[in-house]
C-alpha cells in the first residue's frame, strides 16, 4: 500500500499536467477571439474560428500551444484593446498593433510578464504613459511613437536595465526626460513633443544627437547645442529706485561729453597707430630687397626653389604610448590639411550626438590589431566612448567605392550585429567607428586571457544560445546580400545582456589583392579551404564553413589552430566527444552527464558537421541553420527546469527593431 499511494499520486499529476495543455491552448484561442472583437469591429482580420489559431494571420510564433509572437500591423485595425483578453496571452515575447488607428488608453499590460518587445506606434492611443509596463522586467524594446499619449514620461523606467529602444517621438509629452543610463540603450528619440527642461547629461543620453531631441522648445542641453539659461534673482525691493528728472539731465550731459572725449583720444591713437604700421612695413620692405639681392648675387636663380613637401597628407595616426600599466594609449592625432569629414550613417535618429573635433581630441587605447588593421577604445571628453577601427590597406577601395560600401553598412541594424556609426576618409586614412562593447569578445568568454588552445568548453545552454546569436546575424548578412569574409571568435563581441554580436562584417573587399597575407595560423583555419591562398572567394558558403568551425570552438574550447577537417576527417564527432569527457572526468564538465545536453550537443556537432563540408555546395544555408538551431532551442526549454537566469545562460534577445526594412527572422 505504502508503494501503491505515490505512484497514485504521481498518475493524478500526469493527468492534471496532460489535461492543462488543451485547456491553455483553448484559453489562448477565446483570448484572441475576445481580442479581436475588441480592435476589429469592421472584420478586417481573418481569423476563421474552426482553424489551428497558430496558424492565423499575424501569430508568427507558438510554443506548446501557446502564442508567443502577435504582431498585427497595417490591418486598419480601429477598436480599442481589451485589457483582460491580452493579459491572458502571458506567453507574448513580441507584441505588435503598429500602423493601424487602434484609439483608446493603452491599457494595464502587467499580465504579460515575458514580452520583450512592444509596438504600438502610429494609432491613436491618448493618455498617460502606460506605467503598467515599468513592471515588465524583461521589456528591451518600447515603441509607442505617433500616438497622443501626454503627461510625463516616468523616471521609473530606469528600473528596465535591458532596454534596447525607446521611440516616444511624435507625441504630446510634457515635463522633463528622466536621466536613463542604461548601457543597452542604443535606439532612443523623444522628438515632436512638448518635453521642457534640461536633457540629463548621462553617459547614454549623450549617445545620441539632435535629431532624437527636436522640435521640444523648452528643451536645451549639449545635444541641442543649445545651453540651458538660468534666470539671475531679482534685485530686492530697496535696491529699485526711480531716478528723478534733474538727475537723469545731469546724467545724460555727463555720458555725451565722456563719449566726445573718448572719441577724440581713440582718433588720435589709431592715427598713431597706422603711421607706426605704415613705418615698419617700408622698412621691412627694403630689407627683403636687399637681403634678395645679396642672395642673387652669392646663390644665383635658386631662391625660388621651395620644399615640395609643404602640404600634409591629410593623415590621421593615433599616436600611441605605453600606460603603467603596459597598455598602448595615446591621442588621435591629424597631420597637415585637407582633411576629409566624419560621415554618419544609418537613420538620423540612429546617429550620434558626437562630431569631428570630440573625436580628434579623444584618448585612444589600443584593443587589438588584426587581419584589416587595429581597433582602438576612444574615450571623448565627455566621457563617451567608442569603438574606432583604422583599416590597413587605407587606398584601397578608391574613395567612391569606400563610401558605397559604407552607405550599405551603415543601414544594417540587427540586435546580433556591432552597428556602424560613422566613418572618416581621407587621401590616405579610412577609419570606421562602432559602439563600444565593454563585455569583451567571444574569444575571451572562451579562452579567458590565453591566447593557446586551453579554454573549456561552455554549458550547452550557452552554446546553443550563442549559435542562435551568431546564426540570426549571419542569416540577416546574407539576407542583405552581404558577407562576412572574416568570422572567427574575436570578430564576436558581447552586448550589455551578453548576447552576441558580429562585428567586421563586409569589410574583405578593402583589401589590397596584392598586398602579402599576414593572417595567423588560428584566423587561416576558420577559413573556408578554398578561401584560404587568396583574398577573393569568399561567399555566403565560406561564411557557413566559419560558422561550423566557430561551433566546434564552442563545444570543444579548442582553437583551430590546425585544420581540424584534415587533421580529424569524419572523426571529429569521436574528437569533440572526447574533449568533453575528458572535463567530466576532470569534474569539470559543464554538462554532468545530463541526457538533454547529449541530445542538444549531438545536433549542434550535426549542424557543424554540416557546415565544415569540403564541398561548398554540400554546406546548409543559414536560414536551415538558423531554423534548426532554433528548434533545438524550443525543445530544450520544454525539456529543460533551469532558469532563464542561472549562470552560464543568457536571456533571449530582441527578435526584430522599430524599422521599416527589417527582415524578420
Amino acid at each position: 500500500m505504502g508503494v501503491l499511494l505515490p505512484r497514485y499520486f504521481l498518475l493524478i499529476s500526469c493527468f492534471f499536467v496532460l489535461c492543462s495543455l488543451p485547456l491553455s491552448q483553448s484559453g489562448d484561442r477565446e483570448a484572441l477571439l475576445a481580442l479581436k472583437s475588441s480592435v476589429d469591429p469592421s472584420n478586417y482580420l481573418p481569423w476563421p474560428q474552426g482553424s489551428d489559431f497558430c496558424q492565423w494571420q499575424g501569430i508568427k510564433e507558438c510554443i506548446r500551444g501557446r502564442v508567443t509572437k502577435l504582431v498585427v500591423e497595417y490591418f486598419n485595425l480601429s477598436g480599442t484593446l481589451d485589457e483582460k483578453s491580452l493579459n491572458q496571452l502571458d506567453q507574448l515575447r513580441v507584441l505588435s498593433f503598429k500602423e493601424n488607428s487602434i484609439s483608446g488608453k493603452i491599457p494595464n499590460l502587467s499580465g504579460l510578464t515575458n514580452l520583450k518587445s512592444l509596438f504600438l506606434n502610429n494609432n491613436q492611443f491618448y493618455g498617460d504613459f502606460p506605467s503598467s509596463i515599468i513592471g515588465l522586467h524583461r521589456l528591451k524594446v518600447i515603441v509607442l511613437s505617433g500616438n497622443q499619449i501626454s503627461g510625463e514620461i516616468p523616471s521609473s523606467l530606469l528600473k528596465l536595465q535591458r532596454l534596447y529602444v525607446i521611440y516616444l517621438q511624435d507625441n504630446r509629452l510634457t515635463g522633463k526626460i528622466p536621466p536613463l543610463n542604461q548601457t543597452s540603450l542604443r535606439f532612443f528619440n523623444v522628438s515632436n513633443n512638448q518635453l521642457s527642461g534640461e536633457i540629463p547629461i548621462t553617459t547614454t543620453l549623450l549617445q545620441f544627437n539632435s535629431s532624437s531631441f527636436s522640435n521640444n522648445l523648452n528643451l536645451c542641453g549639449e545635444q541641442l547645442r543649445n545651453h540651458c539659461r538660468y534666470h539671475a534673482l531679482s534685485p530686492s525691493p530697496t535696491s529699485q529706485r526711480v531716478p528723478s528728472a534733474s538727475s537723469s539731465s545731469k546724467h545724460r550731459r555727463r555720458t555725451k561729453l565722456i563719449k566726445i572725449i573718448a572719441g577724440s583720444i581713440g582718433g588720435f591713437v589709431l592715427l598713431l597707430i597706422s603711421l607706426c604700421v605704415l613705418w615698419i612695413a617700408c622698412k621691412s620692405c627694403r630689407r627683403r630687397r636687399k637681403s634678395g639681392d645679396m642672395r642673387s648675387k652669392e646663390v644665383g636663380i635658386e631662391g625660388n626653389v621651395a620644399g615640395e613637401g609643404g602640404e600634409g597628407s591629410g593623415a590621421a595616426a593615433p599616436m600611441d604610448r605605453d600606460n603603467n600599466n603596459g597598455q598602448k594609449q595615446g591621442d588621435f592625432s591629424w597631420e597637415g590639411e585637407g582633411l576629409g569629414s566624419l560621415v554618419f550613417v544609418g537613420a538620423a535618429d540612429q546617429q550620434m550626438s558626437y562630431a569631428l573635433e570630440d573625436l580628434l581630441k579623444a584618448s585612444a587605447e589600443t584593443l587589438g590589431r588584426g587581419t584589416m588593421g587595429s581597433t582602438y577604445k576612444a574615450v571623448m571628453q565627455s566621457g563617451f566612448i567608442v569603438t574606432v577601427k583604422r583599416l590597413k590597406d587605407s587606398k584601397f577601395p578608391r574613395l567612391d567605392e569606400f563610401r558605397r560600401q559604407m552607405d550599405i553598412l551603415g543601414r544594417l541594424r540587427h540586435p546580433n550585429l556591432v552597428p556602424l556609426r560613422a566613418y572618416f576618409q581621407a587621401k590616405e586614412e579610412r577609419l570606421l567607428v562602432y559602439d563600444y562593447f565593454p563585455n569583451g569578445s567571444l574569444f575571451t568568454l572562451i579562452h579567458g586571457s590565453r591566447t593557446s588552445s586551453g579554454g573549456k568548453p561552455l554549458h550547452w545552454t550557452s552554446c546553443l544560445k550563442i549559435a542562435e546569436d551568431l546564426a540570426a546575424g549571419l542569416f540577416y548578412l546574407h539576407q542583405t546580400h552581404v558577407t562576412h569574409g572574416n568570422l572567427k571568435s574575436s570578430n564576436v563581441l558581447l552586448g550589455s545582456d551578453f548576447e552576441s554580436c558580429l562585428t567586421d562584417y563586409g569589410l574583405m573587399s578593402f583589401r589590397d589583392p596584392d598586398s602579402v597575407e599576414e593572417t595567423s595560423a588560428s584566423s587561416l583555419f576558420y577559413r573556408a579551404p578554398e578561401c584560404r591562398h587568396t583574398w577573393k572567394n569568399f561567399t555566403q558558403q565560406s561564411d557557413t564553413y566559419s560558422f561550423g568551425v566557430l561551433l566546434l570552438e564552442l563545444l570543444t574550447g579548442k582553437t583551430p589552430f590546425q585544420d581540424l577537417v584534415q587533421e580529424h576527417g569524419p572523426d571529429i564527432p569521436r574528437w569533440v566527444r572526447s574533449v568533453r569527457e575528458e572535463e567530466m572526468e576532470s569534474g569539470d564538465d559543464p554538462n554532468s552527464g545530463n541526457e538533454t545536453a547529449e541530445d542538444k550537443l549531438g545536433i549542434l556537432l550535426n549542424i557543424a558537421m554540416a557546415c565544415v563540408s569540403s564541398a561548398p555546395e554540400s554546406r546548409p544555408v543559414m536560414s536551415e541553420v538558423l531554423r534548426m538551431i532554433r528548434d533545438a532551442r524550443v525543445e530544450a526549454h520544454v525539456s529543460s527546469n533551469s532558469s532563464d537566469h542561472s549562470p552560464g545562460r543568457w536571456s533571449d534577445t530582441v527578435q526584430s527593431l522599430p524599422r521599416e526594412e527589417h527582415l524578420s527572422i
